[in-house]
């Protein structure tokens, strides 16, 4: 049987996911625009635009299993609706072409607003804006006949994670000790998942048919505050922890009026402004995983962004 694994993508999933394949032996092929990808001596990384099926054909042959994880052009439902189900159906049309699984990292926006602790055999049916936008794409890859696994996320954290609420909006203003400013509420509990939890997930579904045509849930820690976590990596940095502001509702909203980039970041303050907690123990139970624990996700958080911000390209 082939040992090649096809990345597609290399923002922080795509990249971790690289390694982590690579680090266990596999060959890895990396697929981007750019051509970019982690420097290892098991990895190719090649310039393909994945989204066109005459391009990806001869890129992806041979492969026993594709992880799919680019992003969409723009955080912006208009835009993800445009680019991502025809890239996932070029992906999964591909990969049922050459015998492969497709592992998709996944969001919590199919859950829509909940009241309770999102568990994996919970309702995915939000309709609206980017969440209705998951929701489609998850019934898309149910129809496929491709055989397929999402791997649920709460908001990532961890080594090469930058545009996110825990990347650089928290970590190099904790490095630097100056006030972070948070949406929604700084003590509502909230999940946030340890990036390489999530790619360790989607290797080991991809590499179980036994878990194929599901969706589960990344290995995810207890739910903390967006203060406790600010904490957290204050501890791990070994600097006094920062004073934590809010930016209100009110004025997202508001400025989300005029702006549509607000707007489209309103669009999840729901998520901030009460408990937003994913549980993952089923999923743990079913691939043998459990999370990284806090201490060592935030220490190893905190050393790859102290390492970013001393390089040239990072000032």
């Amino acid at each position: 049987m082939s040992n090649l694994q096809v990345v597609t993508g290399a923002g922080p999933v795509g990249w971790t996911v690289a390694e982590q394949l690579a680090d266990a032996g596999h060959d890895v092929r990396v697929l981007t625009r750019s051509g970019s990808g982690p420097d290892h001596p098991r990895i190719e990384r090649l310039k393909v635009d994945v989204s066109d099926p005459a391009a990806l054909a001869p890129a992806s042959e041979g492969a026993t299993a594709v992880f799919h994880c680019i992003h969409g052009s723009a955080y912006d439902a208009r835009a993800w609706e445009r680019e991502l189900p025809a890239a996932e159906r070029v992906v999964m049309d591909a990969a049922q072409r050459i015998g492969a699984v497709v592992a998709f990292p996944e969001s919590l926006y199919s859950y829509s607003r909940p009241g309770a602790a999102m568990t994996e055999d919970g309702p995915r049916n939000a309709t609206t804006g980017k969440l209705g936008v998951r929701t489609r794409l998850l019934a898309a890859r149910a129809a496929h006949p491709a055989p397929t696994v999402s791997v649920v996320a709460s908001d990532f954290f961890g080594p090469h994670v930058m545009n996110a609420h825990a990347g650089e909006r928290m970590v190099p203003p904790v490095l630097n000790g100056k006030t972070i400013r948070v949406m929604g509420r700084a003590d509502a509990p909230h999940s946030f998942t340890y990036v390489p939890d999530l790619a360790a997930a989607m290797i080991a579904a991809a590499h179980d048919p036994t878990r194929w045509n599901s969706v589960l849930h990344a290995p995810t820690g207890p739910a903390v505050t967006q203060r406790e976590l600010v904490a957290a990596f204050a501890e791990a940095a070994g600097v006094p922890s920062p004073k934590v502001g809010t930016l209100p509702g009110w004025l997202l909203r508001g400025a989300g009026a005029v702006h549509r980039p607000t707007r489209e970041l309103a669009e999840t303050l729901y998520q901030f402004e009460a408990p937003f907690v994913m549980d993952s123990h089923r999923t743990e139970q079913l691939l043998g995983l459990t999370p990284t624990s806090l201490a060592d996700a935030t220490a190893a958080t905190v050393r790859w962004w102290r390492t970013e911000l001393a390089t040239p390209a990072a000032r």
